[in-house]
């Protein structure tokens, strides 16, 4: 087991319990102004489950992969088309409309960062779209006992080179959660070319 999944093991309850709640409006509204409607949607990396819930009750058709065994158990026990797997693992091609990565690929290490990128675009329709989010910095390493890497535009751009997007739009927020409200992120929408 990675060091990320032995963390979300271990705290589970507490991390859905601090992330369930947490308003995405912004998030949400920046990626649905793009994606088609009630399209098949793949949320990578989807924890708490909070982003699969919120669009299947929008009308879409959801599948998800996240590599912590709880994660999955708990929403399949919800009827949710899920799987345990890693981003580094995603063989389909031309099957979603949509990829949600919110807070996810950042636990991927920069040197896979490119290749999960190739695999993404691979797996999405023509003019597939997809929304991903990264702590904004420059930074890679262990920090609260999982290994992150941060972002900004222009190592973003780097890990996207030749992969078949182009950027749509980048914008910046502040961390959703209260106890974290000073951290800044960068959400980007990538289309597939």
């Amino acid at each position: 087991m990675d060091i990320n999944s032995k963390y979300y093991t271990k705290n589970a309850d507490a991390f859905i319990e601090n992330t369930i709640n947490c308003d995405m409006s912004t998030q949400y509204n920046l990626f649905l102004k793009y994606v088609k409607e009630q399209g098949k949607l793949l949320d990578l990396g989807f924890g708490s489950g909070r982003d699969m819930m919120h669009f299947k009750s929008l009308g879409f058709d959801v599948e998800g992969i996240d590599p912590t065994e709880v994660f999955v158990e708990k929403m399949k026990k919800q009827g949710f088309n899920v799987r345990q797997q890693f981003a580094e693992e995603i063989v389909e091609e031309n099957t979603y409309d949509g990829i949600w990565a919110c807070a996810s690929l950042l636990h991927v290490k920069k040197e896979n960062l490119n290749d999960v990128f190739r695999r993404c675009s691979k797996s999405l329709k023509d003019n597939g779209i997809m929304y991903c989010s990264f702590k904004y910095g420059e930074f890679e390493g262990i920090r609260n006992e999982r290994f992150f890497v941060y972002l900004n535009e222009e190592s973003f751009k780097e890990v996207i080179k030749d992969t078949n997007f182009d950027i749509v739009e980048i914008t910046y927020t502040l961390d959703v959660r209260p106890d974290r409200a000073d951290e800044k992120w960068i959400n980007v929408i990538l289309r597939k070319k």
